[in-house]
C-alpha cells in the first residue's frame, strides 16, 4: 500500500515538474468510409432510405485539426475543427418522400450528407504510472449539419445547427519508447440520440516537439425525434502529426 502511494506521488511530481509545452497542433488526414447511413425526414411521414446500402457512397478524403493550450501538465483547453461531407448516388425502385418533396422511382438520386463539427474542450490529465496517462473532461460541440436529396429537376435539403454537450476522455500508454497507444474521444448518449467520435492510434515520438501517428476513428450517432430520423456510422483511416511548442 505504501509503495503504491509513493509511486503515485512520484508520477504526480514528475507530471507537474516537467517543462510545459504550452501549445499543440494536431492534424489528421485520410479516408472516411461510410458504414450505415439511414435517414428519414420527417420521421413520421418521410421515406426511410439508406445512403450506404440503397445508394452508393464514395470514400471521402478529410482533414481535421485540433489546437490545444496547456495551462500546465494537467489542465488543457482545445479547439477542434472537423469537417465531413459524404456524397451518395443511385437508383431506388420506389418513390422517396424527403421533407415533403416527392422523388419518382428509378431516377438517379444524388444525396449529400454534411456533418461539420466544431468543439471546445477542457481536459484534466493525470498519471497512474510513469508511462500511462488518463484524461477526462467536457466538450461543447457545435454541429453544422445538412442532408439533401436531389434528382435532375429538384433538390430538397434539411439543415441543422445545434449545440451538443459531450464527455471528453483519453488514454495514453507508452508501452515502449518511442511508441505509444492512444485512445481519444468524445461521446454521450441520451433518449433522443447519441454521439461518439473515438480514435485508436499508434503514435511515434520523433522528438520532444514532433510526433506522427496512424490509426482508426469511428464517428457514430444520430437522433430519433419528430423532425428527423438519422443514424450514421463513418469509419476513418488516418495518419497525422502532432507539433508541440
Amino acid at each position: 500500500m505504501k509503495e503504491g502511494i509513493v509511486i503515485y506521488m512520484l508520477c504526480a511530481a514528475a507530471l507537474f515538474s516537467a517543462p510545459v509545452q504550452r501549445f499543440e497542433i494536431d492534424i489528421e488526414s485520410g479516408a472516411a468510409l461510410s458504414g450505415y447511413n439511414n435517414i428519414r425526414i420527417p420521421n413520421n411521414t418521410g421515406t426511410l432510405i439508406s445512403f450506404s446500402e440503397e445508394l452508393e457512397t464514395e470514400p471521402a478524403w478529410f482533414v481535421r485539426g485540433r489546437l490545444t493550450y496547456n495551462f500546465n501538465r494537467a489542465h488543457s483547453l482545445s479547439l477542434l475543427i472537423a469537417p465531413l461531407t459524404l456524397h451518395a448516388s443511385g437508383l431506388l425502385d420506389r418513390e422517396v418522400i424527403f421533407r415533403g418533396e416527392s422523388f419518382a422511382p428509378n431516377v438517379l438520386l444524388n444525396g449529400v450528407y454534411r456533418f461539420n463539427s466544431y468543439r471546445l474542450s477542457y481536459k484534466y490529465q493525470w498519471s497512474v504510472r510513469e508511462n500511462i496517462h488518463i484524461g477526462l473532461g467536457v466538450t461543447a460541440k457545435i454541429r453544422d449539419a445538412a442532408i439533401s436529396v436531389a434528382d435532375a429537376d429538384k433538390i430538397s435539403e434539411k439543415t441543422n445547427v445545434g449545440f451538443v454537450p459531450l464527455i471528453r476522455f483519453s488514454l495514453v500508454w507508452q508501452f515502449v519508447e518511442p511508441l505509444a497507444l492512444v485512445l481519444d474521444g468524445d461521446a454521450l448518449a441520451a433518449p433522443q440520440g447519441r454521439a461518439e467520435d473515438i480514435a485508436l492510434a499508434v503514435a511515434v515520438d520523433m522528438s520532444r516537439n514532433f510526433s506522427t501517428k496512424v490509426g482508426y476513428r469511428v464517428l457514430e450517432g444520430g437522433s430519433d425525434v419528430d423532425e428527423v430520423y438519422s443514424f450514421t456510422w463513418v469509419n476513418y483511416v488516418f495518419a497525422g502529426v502532432l507539433v508541440r511548442f
